[in-house]
């Protein structure tokens, strides 16, 4: 077992580089594996759960090189994925199952999806009922008394002469990795595909889509995907990885709460669907500066995000901004507790159905460290507190609990101890080391059990 052992830091400062955005590298690797020749990824970080979609790839035939700081693959296009030798394996990685599950609907062979026990534990009926009204051979796994399907998920082939069908569809809930399976099997669809949903969520795949070529339209919430006089594929490609902005908003966690820090982050993305954290920072009159960088993989922007430490007001976050930081909610927690009254985040539902119940776990952990603080049914509120007390904090799997509870962990009395910290390569391989690099007391150790 691995845990952090956190002491309390008297300043932060310098300039980091974050792990690369491992919404982007899923469906990267995904589109250069459907693309016709070799694709170059510049400066995909390999996380444990962006892996998982490398070997699902793999598993079908498409071969995946890493080579220096590129990662090449050896595109079969749109129809030359294989059948796989057995099921495949996603891991812990929702993104993975859910988005290979609509690429695998428009096969002609079938195969299983399964995943850890985490990962079993997650939603698949919203994106089991859409596929199926497309004409997919799709099932999920019912248990007990539950209406929810969950993994592992098999999928039937199409018949020969068999096609997916048009679908026009009303999401019940904003999600990039439904949305993402319904574009991707509407590649290979008869008809379109019109997707509404309650707020944008995410547009990766869209922006990617579009940069190759694909006849896809954008319209506030609502995209539509035709196929109809589509020549069908793609040609290679190179793309370079901007880096993770919910990677970074942990060290813009870590800079808020240590007095005096001063730290920049390099080559981060900064899609407008992801910034939801950076405006909730303006709000409570953060000193956050981000800077215009180059554009990176199709047309998604990136930058430089400098922070400085200062008294920031209280925060509340809700609506069509949780929907842009949903993954950032344990980050915003840890830092909020640095500003003086209540703070709330609502809408947060998502939540309940991550790796863990992300809002039940944050709660657990702030009481952790002696924090005020409870939950809504879609979401949680916290008093700040210049008063932290350390702490013992096991993050059940869970890798974003882990870097946030080290990150609180920098600014409480005595020594905090982060358990089962072995997640956190799920997203940000090397956390430990980069914080340390900024000055951070934070040591990574294997301990015996």
């Amino acid at each position: 077992m691995k845990q952090y052992r956190v002491r309390t830091s008297q300043r932060l400062s310098g300039t980091a580089r974050v792990a690369s955005d491992k919404s982007i590298g899923h469906r990267a690797l995904i589109l250069a594996a459907l693309a016709e020749g070799e694709c170059v990824l510049d400066e995909l970080t390999l996380s444990g759960d962006v892996r998982a979609t490398q070997h699902a790839l793999m598993a079908m035939g498409v071969v995946i090189r890493e080579q220096d700081e590129s990662t090449r693959v050896q595109g079969v296009g749109l129809r030359g994925l294989q059948l796989p030798n057995g099921h495949i394996d996603c891991g812990n990685s929702g993104t993975t199952m859910r988005l290979i599950a609509g690429l695998l609907c428009a096969q002609h062979f079938g195969t299983r999806l399964v995943g850890d026990a985490s990962l079993s534990r997650r939603p698949m009926k919203r994106i089991v009922d859409p596929l199926r009204a497309r004409g997919a051979h799709i099932m999920g796994t019912v248990r007990s008394e539950s209406t929810e399907l969950f993994p592992p998920l098999s999928v039937a082939p199409l018949v020969k002469g068999e096609s997916l069908l048009g679908i026009e569809y009303e999401m019940p809930v904003a999600s990039a990795q439904v949305k993402s399976a319904l574009l991707l099997s509407g590649l290979y669809a008869n008809g379109l595909t019109a997707l509404r949903e309650p707020t944008l969520s995410r547009d990766h795949t869209e922006r990617m889509l579009a940069a190759l070529g694909v006849p896809i339209e954008r319209m506030a919430s609502m995209v539509v995907l035709d196929p109809v006089e589509w020549r069908g594929g793609w040609d290679a490609f190179r793309w370079t990885m901007p880096g993770d902005l919910s990677a970074a908003a942990f060290l813009i966690a870590a800079a808020q709460l240590v007095p005096k820090s001063v730290v920049e982050v390099v080559n981060v993305g900064v899609n407008p669907t992801r910034t939801g954290m950076l405006d909730a920072l303006r709000s409570m009159r953060a000193q956050v500066n981000v800077v215009p960088g180059d554009e990176t993989v199709a047309d998604e922007p990136t930058a430089r995000i400098h922070i400085e430490q200062a008294t920031i007001a209280r925060g509340r976050v809700g609506g069509e901004l949780t929907t842009r930081m949903i993954d950032d909610v344990p980050a915003y927690a840890a830092l909020a507790l640095s500003a003086p009254g209540k703070t709330e985040i609502r809408d947060a539902e998502e939540l309940r159905v991550k790796e863990s119940d992300r809002i039940a776990s944050t709660i657990l952990m702030l009481r952790a460290f002696g924090v005020t603080c409870g939950e809504f049914e879609d979401g949680l509120w916290l008093e700040g507190t210049d008063r932290l007390r350390a702490a013992t904090v096991d993050c059940q799997g869970d890798h974003r609990i882990a870097m946030a509870a080290a990150c609180i962990g920098l600014r409480a009395d005595g020594e905090t101890i982060v358990r089962n910290v072995e997640c956190v390569q799920t997203s940000f391989p090397g956390f430990a080391r980069v914080l340390r690099s900024l000055g951070a007391d934070i040591v990574e150790e294997e301990v015996n059990v």
